[in-house]
């Protein structure tokens, strides 16, 4: 056997593997989709924030109870 189907043959299955998961386990995507989207919105935020005034401790809670 030559290299190139055994390196077809280890794609066919990691695809059928994956599908079988995602499949089975759509659980797993939907935590993991949540998990990627959480970190794009808190780089998102900490690029915001590297740019915008700093302001002092107390006024970030004070916004945060304002809010509650």
């Amino acid at each position: 056997m030559d290299a190139s189907m055994d390196e077809n043959r280890l794609k066919d299955a990691l695809k059928a593997a994956l599908v079988e998961v995602l499949e089975e386990r759509r659980d797993l995507l939907r935590d993991l989709l949540e998990e990627v989207l959480k970190d794009v919105a808190l780089t998102r935020a900490i690029a915001k924030g590297e740019t915008t005034e700093l302001i002092e401790r107390e006024q970030v809670f004070q916004l945060f109870e304002s809010e509650a």
